[in-house]
């Protein structure tokens, strides 16, 4: 659906950092540095945010959201809800960390049947 989202954040060095240390438990590596550093389709880029965002990030099982929280937590970083069911849909399994601009970053895992009928997930590709 996205080619990309751009993030602002006040320090590019610390977020980087963050998001490296997050979303590798997600399979999702630093794909750009320079000016920019994307992590597949986000984008950061140094400025000053203007409101906080939340972003979620599919994660592909339980337990790499688990990783997700995990290694946000062992690396000093804000809980911001542990993982765990929540009340959006039965298989709804998240958590929730705070990145340094106070952005909610979330990974989510939801069943397999159920993102088998998302048609947006390959939206744009061959």
């Amino acid at each position: 659906m996205f080619d990309h989202v751009v993030l602002a954040v006040t320090d590019l060095e610390a977020s980087t950092a963050f998001y490296r240390t997050v979303l590798a438990p997600l399979g999702i590596g630093q794909t750009a540095s320079g000016e920019y550093v994307e992590f597949g389709a986000l984008t950061q880029g140094e400025g000053a945010p203007k409101e906080r965002q939340h972003l979620a990030f599919i994660a592909p099982s339980r337990e790499a959201v688990d990783g997700f929280h995990r290694a946000g937590i062992e690396a000093g970083y804000r809980d911001n809800g542990s993982p765990g069911l929540r009340r959006y849909a039965p298989d709804y399994y998240a958590a929730y960390l705070l990145d340094p601009d106070g952005h909610n970053i979330e990974a989510v895992y939801r069943d397999p049947e159920v993102r088998a009928g998302w048609t947006w997930l390959g939206a744009g590709l061959p």
